[in-house]
Order: C-alpha cells, then sequence, then structure tokens
C-alpha cells in the first residue's frame, strides 16, 4: 500500500497516514499486536489480524472479552476509517459484542465492512475468527462522523 505521490486518487486521511507510515499507529493497536492485511476504500471493508499474548488471558487461558471487545472497535473502526477524508474522524458511539466461542493465545482475525455511511452517521459490523475460520466473536457498531475544524 504504497504511494507514489500526490493525486485524487490516493486515500487521505489519518488512518492511510499510519498505513503509509507517515504517522505512529495508535499505541491501543500496537498492544493489540494489529496488522491490516487489506483495506478497501470503496466498499468500506478490512481484514486485520491481531497477536493475542498470554497478557491477554483470564482466569481459564482464553483471551479475556474486553481484548476482544477492542480488537473489534479496532476492526469495525478501520473499515470505517479508511473511507474517511482527511478533515474527517469517527469515534465509536455504540459497540455491541457477541462472544460465541472462546478465543485461543496466539493470531485473531478481525474482518470488518461497513453496512451503511451516511454525512454524520455510519453503521458498521464483523466479526473476529481463528486461524481455522471459526467465527469466535461479532459485533456491531454506530460511529459518528465529526469533520474537523482548523
Amino acid at each position: 500500500m504504497s504511494s507514489s505521490g500526490p493525486d485524487t486518487d490516493t486515500p487521505r486521511g489519518s488512518f492511510w497516514e499510519a498505513v503509509h507510515g507517515r504517522r505512529p499507529p495508535p499505541p491501543a493497536t500496537t498492544t493489540l499486536g494489529y496488522d491490516l492485511h487489506s483495506a478497501d476504500p470503496v466498499a468500506g471493508e478490512v481484514v486485520a489480524s491481531f497477536e493475542a499474548t498470554a497478557d491477554f488471558t483470564n482466569t481459564v487461558g482464553n483471551v479475556q472479552g474486553g481484548f476482544l471487545a477492542a480488537m473489534l472497535d479496532s476492526t469495525l473502526g478501520s473499515a470505517l476509517m479508511c473511507t474517511l477524508g482527511p478533515d474527517e474522524f469517527a469515534p465509536t458511539l455504540e459497540l455491541k459484542v457477541s462472544f460465541l466461542r472462546p478465543a485461543p493465545v496466539g493470531r485473531l482475525w478481525g474482518r470488518g465492512r461497513v453496512l451503511h455511511r451516511g454525512s454524520s452517521i455510519a453503521f458498521v459490523e464483523g466479526e473476529l475468527t481463528d486461524d481455522d475460520r471459526q467465527v469466535l466473536a461479532t459485533a456491531s457498531a454506530t460511529a459518528k462522523i465529526n469533520h474537523r475544524r482548523d
């Protein structure tokens, strides 16, 4: 995902600045072991992976639900962020997570997509899977699209 120079077809915005290494990634994504594999700004879809470490586990050795929720929030947020312009940002207003199976330590896959994007509100959804593509958790979210004012 490299850019050779300024043109109108090159996506812009804070998400893309981090993707292209022109700004550091958010510390939370670093903690989660986030790795972006694909981002389609036209479709509003992303695929990312996370490295769930033993530090993320609960008393029975599975990844604690709060970490899974954070991974899903990052996945859904990335799906929306890849569609935004350079002057837009979109905090999550509401996030609903359903935990379907215990999540193991190791690589987990996030897939997110924008269901609908208006001028000020967006609806996104996605899921976390293991390497065998078993769905571990799903989420839906609502985000508020804001415009930066200088």
